[in-house]
């Protein structure tokens, strides 16, 4: 139900944003204004606007595969239990603010850098996702081959560490990465024992 409320509401905004500039101006990311003049929302409100449609669907839709699924397993009693509808609105939310963290360092003296879209806190859900269903089969929509979840983690990380590291592009590599290094500890200080349990899978024990 989180995840249908989190699609809503971004799609909402992010469809209002598209013909509003001053409104995408007020929300998105920029690290200077952050630093100079305290915008802290500009953590969390640049996710809720998108650069188009096709920006917008992908996140959505990422979220909407993954976030369903990790949803009902916080909720789990064995997992978090009661506490799980909160717990995920923290994954989400915390995956916004944490994810541009290094960007924010990086970039706030730089008045020209803006980002905007809810790439980092997708990544965070989608590596929750891989950390409780390890083995589960995961592909991108190009490619038809399909390879377990842990696995497409780690080429993942290290492709989105090394275009970030590159950065000559306008895809935010580094709140990808970062979203989805919150995700996994975000997941595993919550519960330590996830991670017997990760690796439990993944071994086949």
């Amino acid at each position: 139900m989180i995840t249908f409320i989190i699609i809503a509401i971004t799609v909402l905004v992010s469809i209002t944003s598209m013909e509003n500039d001053a409104l995408k101006n007020k929300l998105m990311f920029n690290a200077y204004m952050i630093h100079k003049r305290k915008e802290w929302y500009r953590f969390f409100s640049s996710g809720l606007i998108h650069a188009d449609f096709m920006h917008l669907a992908f996140n959505m839709f990422s979220l909407y595969m993954f976030g369903k699924g990790v949803e009902t397993i916080y909720g789990f009693e064995d997992v978090f239990g009661a506490k799980g509808p909160l717990f995920f609105i923290l994954l989400y939310v915390g995956g916004l603010a944490l994810s541009s963290l290094y960007s924010y360092e990086k970039n706030k003296n730089n008045i020209y850098y803006n980002a905007l879209g809810a790439s980092g806190a997708v990544s965070s859900v989608v590596f929750a996702f891989i950390i409780l269903n390890p083995t589960s089969k995961l592909g991108l929509l190009f490619l038809p081959v399909q390879i377990p979840a842990y696995l497409f983690g780690v080429i993942f990380l290290a492709v989105e560490y090394y275009l970030g590291k590159r950065g000559q592009s306008n895809i935010g590599h580094d709140a990808h990465f970062w979203g989805a290094i919150y995700g996994i500890a975000f997941t595993l200080i919550l519960k330590p024992s996830l991670f017997t349990m990760f690796l439990d899978q993944i071994l086949g024990r």
